[in-house]
């Protein structure tokens, strides 16, 4: 069974709030795949723990009919609960039992997800229901992260970075999958024409309170804030004060520049 660790309603809220969609180089590698495979323009793309939609959302804009799907009742909420187009929908399934029929499903992407599902299930499931000639693309954003804002992004990383690996001092044994740039999803991947691609890397558009929003999003912070809620909430504080304090501004709605590192896992049946 997939491991569950956004199922809170307060969580999924704080999900929808700073989770940031994929981003432009993430999107170029998958939508060039695609291409390359001749699977665009497509019928129907599903979107597997598409969380409060940010992926799906992207997907809407490429496909005649996207849906996704997610284990959380509160993160699928989050996502009808968001403005989206009118070919896009979303419905309650765990990822290992996905309500399609056989061979009808153009596209099967999963967005930052992967690591928390039964692989060998999900894998049989994405077999099952891919057509012939259909693709996967399964990707993450890893934990080496940066951040940049005029001549202080070293001093600002490392403020960054010192809060973060607190916070992953909590995390679930499911993201050594995600350290290990989902090697073992790739290998588990049953399609026999797959690529996997380490070195994707985007700059997101953040805020302050965005970057320190996101750190409250992640699934380990959760579980330090269930632990000890003043610990968590007092590392956050003071990391925001701190990124301020080393930017030499005063609003947390001051813009700085995040980068993240992509893993993705793409596939053609």
């Amino acid at each position: 069974m997939a491991t569950q660790m956004f199922e809170g309603r307060g969580h999924a809220a704080v999900y929808q709030k700073y989770r940031f969609a994929p981003g432009k180089e993430l999107q170029q590698t998958i939508l060039s795949y695609l291409q390359e495979k001749k699977v665009i323009p497509a019928e129907l793309a599903v979107d597997v723990g598409c969380g409060s939609g940010q992926g799906t959302q992207f997907l809407g804009e490429h496909f005649k009919k996207v849906v996704g799907t997610d284990i959380s009742e509160a993160q699928i909420q989050e996502a009808r609960d968001t403005p989206c187009m009118p070919n896009i929908s979303y419905l309650v399934c765990p990822a290992e039992e996905l309500p399609f029929q056989d061979a009808s499903v153009d596209v099967l992407t999963s967005f930052t997800a992967a690591h928390w599902f039964d692989f060998a299930k999900f894998m049989r499931e994405a077999e099952r229901v891919v057509k012939p000639g259909g693709c996967v693309a399964i990707s993450t954003y890893t934990v080496d992260m940066s951040l940049r804002y005029g001549d202080c992004s070293e001093k600002l990383t490392k403020v960054f970075r010192e809060c973060w690996d607190t916070i992953l001092k909590h995390a679930h044994n499911r993201l050594k999958y995600v350290l290990e740039d989902y090697k073992e999803i790739f290998e588990a991947l049953p399609f026999p024409d797959k690529k996997r691609i380490t070195d994707i890397y985007d700059q997101i558009p953040m805020t302050v309170e965005g970057v320190v929003g996101y750190m409250e999003s992640a699934s380990p912070y959760q579980t330090f804030m269930k632990n000890d809620p003043k610990a968590a909430t007092s590392l956050l504080q003071e990391t925001e004060k701190r990124m301020l304090e080393t930017m030499g501004v005063s609003s947390r709605e001051t813009p700085v520049e995040f980068w993240v590192r992509h893993v993705c896992v793409l596939g053609c049946k």
